[in-house]
C-alpha cells in the first residue's frame, strides 16, 4: 500500500510554502506504515485515523524543524547563533552561509525550514478536518487526534514565528484560500495559538498514549501554551501553567546527567522514536566524528568557554577530540551508534525547560528569590555553587539565560530561541563578525514569494 501522504497532500502545490518539498513520485513510492490505508478511508474508523496521526509523527522524526539531524533547528540555528561551529562543505546559498550571517532569500536551507514546515501543517489541518468530518469516530478518540494534531500544528507555527516574524496562518485545506495568504502579525499569530491550544486541552489526557512518551499529552499542550504566553509576555498565566507542570506526579527530576538522554527517563515529556528499533539517533550521527575533522558541526568555542569551572555538563555532554594538534568538542549527549541503540530517543522537550521557564516568568515579576530557588537547582545538578542572594531582575533573567544555554546546547535550537524571546539577540554580535540585528529574523523564501506575491514585503534587511 502507498504513503498516506501521497493521497493526502496529493503532492500539494499551496503556494504559500506548501509546494511538495519532495517529488510527487517520491511520496508514491513509499511504503505505508503497516496499518495505513488509502485516503478515502483514511477517517473511516479510529485505527486508520490513528495510522493518520503516526504518519505525521514519522515525518517530524525523518525530516523537520524538530528532527535531530541537518534539517532542523538545533543544527541550523545552533550554528546560526553561537553555539556550533560548521564544517559542512560550502554550497552558495546553503548552510555555511547561515553560519556566517549572510543568508539570503535563495537561499536553500532557509527555504527548506519554511516548506517543510507548512508541508507538516497541511498534514495537521487534513487531519483535523477529516477526524472533525468523520461519522465513525467517537467524541473522545476525536478530541485526543484533533488535539495532538492542533499540538503540533502550533508548534510549527510558534517556531515559524521565532525564525521569520509574520508568516501565514492558515487552519484550512483549501487550495485558492491557501495560495493567497498574506503574513500576521505575531500578535495575531500569537493571539491564534493562543485559542487554538486553550481549545484542545480539555481533550487531551495527561496520561501518555505510549510508555516512551513519543506522543504528545495535555502536559505539552500546556508547557506550549506557556511559551506563547511568556511571548506575550503574560508572565502570570504563564506562571500558573508551568508550576502546574512541575507538581505533575508524571515527571520525576532526574538527578544523574548521564541518564537525562535515556529515553525511560520521567523527566522527558516528549521524545521522537527513531524509524527501527535499533537505529541511533539522528542527532548521535550528526555530531559523530572521532578521529577525523568534523564533516558537519563541532561545538563553538564561544559555547565552551562560557562554562563555569567545574560544571559537570561540559564533562557530561562535551566529548574533546584531539585532530592535528587542535581540540574540537563534540556533543555527546546521544551516545548509542547505528544498530546497536536501544535507550535512546530524541529528546524535544524535558522538565529542565519548564523549570527554567518557569524561573523565567517568575524574574520577569520581580519574585527573585522563587526565581533563585529554582535556577539553584538545576546548577546543584551541574555540580556549581548557588546562585548569589541580591541579584536584580535583569541579573537573574541573565542566569537564567546562561543556564539555559548550557543546558540545552545542540537541542531545539534553544539559544536563538531564547536570545529572541528575551529580546538580547544582538549580543551574537560579539561573537559573530557579520551580525547584524535584521539577522533577528530570517529572509521569506524568494520561491514563496515568487509563487504568492501577497507576502511582500520581505523582512527588513534582505
Amino acid at each position: 500500500m502507498k504513503n498516506i501522504i501521497t493521497n493526502i497532500f496529493k503532492c500539494l502545490s499551496l503556494g504559500v510554502g506548501m509546494t511538495c518539498f519532495f517529488s510527487c513520485e517520491k511520496f508514491i513510492d513509499t511504503d505505508l506504515p503497516t496499518n495505513q490505508i488509502g485516503t478515502s478511508e483514511v477517517f473511516s474508523d479510529v485505527s486508520s485515523a490513528n495510522a493518520a496521526l503516526a504518519g505525521l509523527y514519522a515525518e517530524l522524526w525523518s525530516s523537520s524543524m524538530i528532527s535531530g539531524d541537518v534539517t532542523g533547528s538545533a543544527a541550523i540555528l545552533g550554528t546560526y547563533t553561537d553555539d556550533l561551529t560548521c564544517y559542512a562543505p560550502y554550497i552558495q546559498n546553503g548552510l555555511v552561509d547561515v553560519y556566517n550571517n549572510v543568508q539570503i532569500p535563495s537561499n536553500t536551507i532557509v527555504y527548506n525550514l519554511w516548506s517543510k514546515a507548512y508541508k507538516q501543517i497541511y498534514y495537521a489541518n487534513s487531519i483535523i478536518k477529516g477526524v472533525k468530518e468523520s461519522s465513525s469516530i467517537s467524541q473522545v478518540n476525536k478530541d485526543r487526534l484533533i488535539g495532538e494534531a492542533t499540538v503540533i500544528r502550533s508548534l510549527l507555527y510558534y517556531n515559524l514565528s521565532q525564525i521569520f516574524d509574520e508568516v501565514p496562518y492558515t487552519d484550512t485545506t483549501d487550495y485558492l484560500y491557501n495560495s493567497q495568504l498574506k503574513k500576521v502579525s505575531k500578535l495575531h499569530l500569537m493571539s491564534n495559538l493562543e485559542s487554538d491550544l486553550q481549545t484542545v486541552l480539555i481533550g487531551l489526557n495527561d496520561q501518555y498514549a505510549n510508555q516512551e512518551r513519543i506522543y504528545v499529552n495535555r502536559k505539552v499542550a500546556e508547557l506550549l501554551l506557556a511559551k506563547v504566553f511568556l511571548s506575550q509576555e503574560k508572565w502570570n498565566q504563564a506562571e500558573n501553567l508551568l508550576f502546574q507542570i512541575t507538581q505533575s506526579p508524571l515527571y520525576v527530576w532526574e538527578a544523574d546527567l548521564s541518564k537525562v538522554f535515556t529515553k525511560t527517563g520521567k523527566h522527558i515529556l516528549w521524545q521522537l522514536k527513531p524509524a527501527n528499533s535499533t537505529d541511533a539517533t539522528k542527532e548521535y550521527l550528526l555530531y559523530n566524528f572521532t578521529t577525523s575533522l568534523p564533516t558537519s558541526f563541532s561545538l563553538s568555542d564561544a559555547l565552551v568557554n562560557s562554562f563555569e569551572l567545574g560544571d559537570l555538563r561540559k564533562t557530561a555532554w562535551m566529548l574533546p577530540i584531539v585532530i592535528n594538534q587542535k581540540t574540537y568538542f563534540r556533543p555527546m549527549k546521544y551516545r548509542n551508534p547505528a544498530n546497536s541503540n536501544t535507550t535512546e530517543n530524541s529528546v524535544i522537550f524535558r522538565i529542565e525547560e519548564v523549570y527554567l521557564l518557569y524561573a523565567e516568568s517568575l524574574a520577569n515579576q520581580n519574585k527573585i528569590q522563587e526565581a533563585k530557588i529554582i535556577v539553584d537547582k538545576i546548577r546543584q545538578r551541574a555540580g556549581l555553587n548557588p546562585l548569589p542572594i541580591g541579584l536584580s531582575k535583569q541579573e537573574m533573567i541573565d542566569k537564567v539565560l546562561d543556564e539555559s544555554r548550557h543546558e540545552f546546547f545542540a537541542e531545539m535550537g534553544h539559544r536563538f530561541f531564547d536570545l529572541k524571546r528575551l529580546k538580547k539577540i544582538d549580543i551574537l554580535a560579539l561573537s559573530k563578525p557579520n551580525w547584524k540585528s535584521f539577522h533577528s529574523a530570517f529572509p521569506i523564501p524568494e520561491k514563496e514569494m515568487v509563487i504568492n506575491p501577497n507576502l511582500n514585503p520581505q523582512n527588513p534587511g534582505y
